[in-house]
């Protein structure tokens, strides 16, 4: 496998970076993924603009422009002969001084992959158990709007429900609100309106969410951001998760009670796969 490391098309195995890279210091960086279909990448404008949006929330430039950046993609999908894949975006603001001051670092650190994408089977779709996790993130995060490197809440969080045999988990908020799973953005069906957490809980602004909201307006299906504790997924018609790689997936339980099975749903996830089949065919 090739990677793009500093803009240079390097092998896997001999992609490295500083010891005293920012990135792997403190976190000091930021990051996207994507899917790619037949080589093209899904909604690449909303996740450029996330990226350049959270790299003006750390302070941070980016090393290459939107053209280049979009070249890279296809410099990856050519050597590596992989159309179907998943992107990863990962910016530090590199090499620095020791302590957290940022001063004099640089120049940032650019890397760009390719992972396999995992197989959606429309007759079998994912359904996932969740739970409830005991970590929590700020409510009113200033830093939800990038997407950064500081991830050790959800790597936790994600890393308890796996050991206790759940799928994903659910991230409540420090006031004690439903807010995200720890790669997914929420919604939840009540009395037909597709509900789903203010950023202002802490959510990331996730691009997946902001589809399903336009293909909600297709549909005539309200969509409404609201706060709401744990019980109000637990009485919902139906919950689902939304992300990048998994698309839209269904949530079978959280903390072992079923939930609701909406029709809406599968709905929705049809017309994401055909949003993804249109945008992304050649020609």
């Amino acid at each position: 496998m090739m990677v793009i490391l500093n803009g240079q098309l390097v092998p896997e195995r001999e992609a490295v970076v500083s010891v005293f890279d920012r990135g792997f210091l403190y976190g000091d960086g930021l990051f996207e993924t994507l899917r790619l279909y037949q080589g093209r990448p899904f909604r690449w404008a909303q996740h450029l603009e996330r990226l350049q949006r959270g790299a003006a929330v750390l302070n941070l430039s980016l090393p290459f422009d939107s053209a280049m950046l979009r070249r890279f993609v296809d410099d990856l999908v050519n050597e590596n002969r992989m159309p179907n894949a998943v992107l990863r975006i990962a910016v530090s603001r590199g090499v620095g001084l020791r302590g957290y001051s940022p001063r004099g670092a640089g120049p940032p650190t650019l890397i760009m992959s390719l992972q396999p994408a995992p197989v959606l089977d429309p007759a079998d779709p994912p359904c996932w158990r969740l739970m409830c996790s005991s970590f929590s993130i700020p409510a009113g995060d200033q830093f939800a709007r990038a997407k950064h490197a500081s991830r050790l809440v959800q790597v936790l969080a994600r890393a308890e429900a796996e050991a206790k045999g759940f799928d994903e988990a659910l991230l409540l908020n420090s006031a004690g609100e439903v807010a995200e799973a720890t790669s997914s953005n929420l919604f939840w069906i009540e009395n037909g309106t597709a509900c789903t957490p203010p950023l202002s809980s802490g959510a990331l602004d996730g691009v997946t969410r902001g589809v399903v909201s336009e293909i909600c307006a297709t549909l005539r299906v309200p969509v409404q951001e609201h706060s709401a504790p744990l019980e109000a997924l637990q009485r919902a018609d139906g919950v689902f998760l939304t992300q990048s790689v998994w698309e839209i997936v269904p949530v079978r339980s959280i903390d072992h009670h079923p939930v609701g099975q909406a029709a809406v749903v599968d709905q929705l996830r049809a017309i994401y796969r055909e949003l993804v089949r249109r945008e992304t065919q050649a020609g």
